[in-house]
C-alpha cells in the first residue's frame, strides 16, 4: 500500500498549500478525505474505451506535429538544440493534475487539469529537448483523492492509470526510430506508473538494452528491493549508462517523517520490506548516487517570470544540494521560484525546476557514454 500513501502525503500537502487550508494539515486526515475522496464507486470503463494513442490528439507531447508541443519550450537565453536528427527517443509521463472529486479517474476532455498537465511538460519534459524527441501520453490518470484512500475504488484508478500508460509506451515503443536509445522520465504519480512500467515491460527484455537512464523523480525508490526488479541498476556514475536516477528535494529542516512513516518496512518489488537506508539518491547536480555538490554546480535553476511559465530565467549558481539519508537536502539562495513548497520544507512540486539546466547536462553527459 505503500504507492498509494505516498501519494496521500503528497497530493494531500499539494492540496493544502495550493488552497490554503492548512486548518485541515492542523486538525487532521478526516477532514481532508472528507473532502477530496471521489465520490461513489469506481466504475469501470467499457473495454477498449481508452486512448487511441495512434491519434494525436491523445499526446501531450508527440514529435513533428503542429503546432509544437511544449516540451519544445525552453527558458530564456537558453540555446536552441542542435539541428540534428533526433539522436534519443524520451518518454516522460506526467504527474497527477486532475484535483476534482466527481470520478475516480481524469478524464482526457478536461480542459483545467490537460492544461496543467502541459505545464509540467513544458517545465520538467522540456530539460531532455536537447538530446531527442520527446513523447508524453495524456492519460487517465487516478484522481489525487484516490489516494487517500485503500479501497478497491482507489487500486482500480491506479490500475485504469497504468494500463493507459503502458499501451502509450507499446505505441512509443511501435513508433520510436529502433536504433536510438531511449530516455524515460516521469514525476510523482508518472514516477509510480514508471517503476511498474520499467518492472513489467522493460526487465528482462531487449528493451533494457536500448533504455539510456530512466529518471524516477519525487517517488521512493529502494535500492535493495525495487531496483533489482527493475531491469536497469542505479545510477553511481555520471557516464553510467542504462541506471535508474532518483531524487526527492527537501530545504533545511527538513522534516521527511511523513514519508518514512509510510516508506520504512513497506513491501518493495522482490517481497522484502523497504528500509530508508535503501532509498535511493542520486543527486542531479553530480550525476552520483549519494553525491554532494556546492551552488556553484547548479547550471541553472529554472525561474517563471508569469505564472503560465510562457517565459523564464535560470537562476545560475543559486542552489547546492547533497544526498542525505535517501533524500536530496537543498541548500543556498533558493529563488523564486513559486509557492508551492509543502510543509516540512518539502520541494516536491520543484524536483525537476531546482535543477533544470543539470538534468540537462546529465542526459548529455550519458548520451557521449552511450556513443563511446
Amino acid at each position: 500500500m505503500c504507492a498509494r500513501r505516498f501519494l496521500l502525503l503528497i497530493f494531500g500537502l499539494t492540496l493544502i498549500v495550493v488552497a490554503g487550508a492548512f486548518a485541515i494539515y492542523q486538525f487532521g486526515g478526516n477532514v481532508l478525505k472528507s473532502q477530496t475522496i471521489p465520490q461513489g464507486k469506481f466504475e469501470a470503463p467499457p473495454p477498449q474505451s481508452g486512448p487511441d494513442y495512434v491519434k494525436t490528439e491523445n499526446w501531450l507531447s508527440l514529435p513533428d506535429t503542429v503546432p509544437p508541443s511544449p516540451a519544445e519550450w525552453r527558458p530564456r537565453d537558453t540555446p536552441p538544440p542542435l539541428a540534428v536528427p533526433s539522436r534519443v527517443s524520451v518518454f516522460y509521463i506526467h504527474p497527477t493534475t486532475y484535483l476534482k472529486r466527481d470520478r475516480w479517474n481524469g478524464f482526457l476532455g478536461d480542459r483545467e487539469s490537460q492544461d496543467r498537465a502541459a505545464l509540467f511538460v513544458r517545465s520538467q519534459a522540456s530539460t531532455f529537448n536537447n538530446v531527442g524527441a520527446i513523447y508524453a501520453p495524456k492519460y487517465r490518470q487516478a484522481a489525487f483523492g484516490a489516494f487517500l484512500d485503500e479501497s478497491p475504488d482507489a487500486q482500480a484508478a491506479l490500475e485504469l492509470a497504468y494500463s493507459d500508460v503502458a499501451r502509450a509506451f507499446d505505441r512509443f515503443l511501435a513508433q520510436a526510430d529502433p536504433a536510438l536509445p531511449i530516455i524515460l522520465a516521469g514525476h510523482s504519480q508518472g514516477a509510480l506508473h514508471l517503476t511498474r512500467l520499467l518492472r513489467d515491460r522493460v526487465a528482462g527484455t531487449p528493451i533494457a538494452d536500448r533504455i539510456l537512464a530512466a529518471y524516477v523523480v519525487g517517488w521512493p525508490v529502494s535500492v535493495a528491493t525495487d531496483v533489482p526488479r527493475m531491469g536497469l541498476g542505479a545510477c553511481e556514475r555520471a557516464d553510467q549508462v542504462r541506471c535508474i536516477l532518483s531524487w526527492q528535494s527537501f530545504g533545511e529542516p527538513a522534516n521527511t517523517d511523513l514519508i518514512t512513516d509510510v516508506y520504512n518496512g513497506s513491501t518493495g518489488f522482490t517481497g522484502s520490506s523497504r528500509r530508508r537506508e535503501d532509498m535511493l539518491c542520486v543527486n542531479p547536480l553530480t550525476g552520483t548516487r549519494n553525491g554532494v555538490a556546492p551552488a556553484s554546480a547548479n547550471l541553472g535553476t529554472l525561474v517563471p517570470t508569469d505564472p503560465k511559465l510562457v517565459d523564464a530565467t535560470l537562476a545560475v549558481g543559486a542552489v547546492g544540494a547533497r544526498c542525505d539519508n535517501g533524500f536530496l537536502l537543498i541548500a543556498g539562495d533558493v529563488p523564486d521560484i513559486g509557492p508551492f513548497v509543502l510543509p516540512g520544507n518539502n520541494y516536491h512540486v520543484y524536483d525537476y525546476a531546482l535543477f533544470w539546466a543539470n538534468i540537462r547536462q546529465d542526459a548529455e553527459r550519458r548520451l557521449a557514454a552511450w556513443r563511446r
